[in-house]
Parts: C-alpha cells; sequence; structure tokens
C-alpha cells in the first residue's frame, strides 16, 4: 500500500511537468517529486498549506514563477475532480446495494428532535437575548459584512499585486491547451488513480473482515477516502477516519451484517491505512527536505 501510495507521487511529477512545459519550464521529474513530497508532509500540519509549498518550493528551486505553479495545481485538482467522479459512478455500478442499504439506515434510525442548549446559548438567554435564532442570524450578517470589507480593503492595498498575480494564473490556463503529449497527461492521471485505488484496497488483506472485500468495494473506499482528505484537517486527520468507516458500515449492512461490527472494523481499516499514508508522507517529506535544499545550497 505504501509503495504504491508513493508511486503516485511519480506519476504526479511527471504530469506535473507536462503542464509546466507549455509555459516554457523544463524541470526535472526528481525535483517534481521531491516538491510534490514536501507539499504532503506540510499538509500534515495545516491543511491545504501543501499547495502554497509546492509552488514556493519549485520558485525557489527552479524559478518557476508561483502564480504559473500555482494555476497549474488548480488544473491538476480539476483532473483529480473527474477521476473521484469516475470512481464515484463505478461505485454505483458495481456498489449500489451497499449505498442504498446504509441509506435505509440513516432513514430508519430514530433522531432525538429536542435541541439541546449549548452552554454559548445558556449565556446568551441569561444576558437578554430572547431570540437565538434571530441573533445567530444576524451575528452571521455582520460577520459576512466585516470580511466583504476586509476583502475591499485588501484588494485597494495590493491592487497591482493581485492583478500581475491573476495575470500569471491566466497565462497558466491558457498554456496548458498546448500540452504536447496529451495521451501521455491522461496516462499519468490514471496511473495517479489505480496507484490510490491499489494503496486503498490492498489494506483490506490486512484483517480478516475485510479480506474477501470486492474490487467494487475497492472503488467505495478509494471514493469515501478521497472525500475525507478533502476535508481541511491535517493529512485528513479524523474526516478520513469518520468517512471510511461509514463506508465500510455500508457494506457489513449490505452484507446483512450488524453494523457495530462494521463501526469496529471500519475504525481498525482506516487506522492502519491512514496511519500507512501518514509514515509514508512522513518519511519522503523529510528525505524531501535535504533532497531539496541541499541542491539548492549546491547551486
Amino acid at each position: 500500500s505504501a509503495f504504491f501510495a508513493v508511486l503516485a507521487y511519480w506519476f504526479r511529477a511527471v504530469r506535473w511537468n507536462l503542464l509546466l512545459e507549455p509555459m516554457g519550464y523544463q524541470i526535472s521529474n526528481s525535483n517534481a517529486f521531491w516538491t510534490i513530497a514536501f507539499g504532503y508532509m506540510m499538509n500534515l500540519t495545516i491543511p491545504r498549506s501543501g499547495e502554497i509549498a509546492r509552488a514556493t518550493t519549485l520558485f525557489r528551486i527552479e524559478k518557476v514563477p508561483v502564480e504559473k505553479s500555482i494555476a497549474t495545481i488548480v488544473i491538476e485538482r480539476l483532473v483529480d475532480l473527474v477521476f473521484m467522479l469516475l470512481f464515484l459512478l463505478l461505485t454505483f455500478i458495481f456498489n449500489g446495494k451497499v449505498l442504498a442499504s446504509f441509506y435505509n439506515l440513516l432513514t430508519t434510525r430514530k433522531v432525538s428532535e429536542k435541541k439541546e442548549l449549548t452552554s454559548t446559548d445558556s449565556f446568551l438567554l441569561n444576558h437578554g437575548v430572547d431570540d437565538l435564532d434571530a441573533f445567530y442570524f444576524n451575528l452571521k450578517i455582520v460577520l459576512v459584512v466585516l470580511v466583504l470589507l476586509a476583502l475591499v480593503f485588501f484588494v485597494i492595498k495590493f491592487k497591482e499585486k493581485i492583478i500581475s498575480f491573476v495575470k500569471g494564473l491566466i497565462d497558466g490556463f491558457l498554456a496548458v491547451r498546448k500540452i504536447k503529449n496529451k495521451l501521455a497527461f491522461v496516462l499519468h492521471s490514471a496511473g495517479i488513480w489505480i496507484c490510490y485505488f491499489l494503496a486503498a484496497y490492498l489494506v483490506c488483506f490486512a484483517l480478516k473482515e475485510t479480506s474477501d472485500f470486492t474490487i467494487g468495494d475497492g472503488f467505495l473506499l478509494v471514493t469515501a477516502g478521497t472525500l475525507g482528505m478533502m476535508v481541511p484537517t491535517s493529512g485528513g486527520a479524523g474526516s478520513y477516519h469518520i468517512v471510511v468507516k461509514i463506508a465500510i458500515v455500508g457494506i457489513f449492512i449490505s452484507l446483512g451484517k450488524s453494523h457495530f461490527q462494521g463501526e469496529e472494523v471500519g475504525i481498525s481499516y482506516a487506522l492502519i491505512s491512514h496511519l500507512i499514508q501518514t509514515i509514508a508522507t512522513l518519511v519522503f517529506g523529510l528525505i524531501s527536505i535535504f533532497a531539496l535544499f541541499g541542491k539548492n545550497n549546491d547551486k
């Protein structure tokens, strides 16, 4: 699983080079690989900081403008979204019964309609606030107005830099249309997601309870795991575990097994899978510091 997780880095590195080439930048695949590894490690600290780290690090190593790197990263995310939707479609095709079973469980569970007051609610009620809904609604309006005012101030103060940055993004988006080897771009994109699938599916054989999961179940695990990683948490911690656990609960219910057992097995699978990914990310991220900044100091 760890091998295929890291192999996805390489496919992503080569694909990144294919995106940068039309802009006139030919970076080494090794630098792209280690930059991506460094970016993933940064995601373990501050959510979504890896994208900025990738762009700024590539500027230091290969002198690629940050705005153009970010443009390619945005395009990568859009392409990845297409493949995630494809995996979601495969999940519906091969595992529609799992989704239906879990939906039935959710809709038949009794949910208490009584809303418990938080300590903040109690404090407000004790200090003259009669309508909590109206208070929170007005508070949201005030916050939105303050954010808009802050954005206006920011745009006015840094207008020239923002215009320059936006122009760089537009140039980056336009240059992508000139990718020379479009087939290689598609194949490397597919390679990334095949690696994701294998990294997720192979972990199933680490547990007796999941060792008989089908390839269709693997599509569900990849889709669920991707959705969990998209939540802005540090390295998907927590969100990945919850979403993957829910997916495995759905599989167990479709097989006529207890959803309580599914929860236990699901959290075990999620802990193993996430730990493997985290260790691989840390190891290659730490190596990337020496690989990238050691090269930079030699120049």
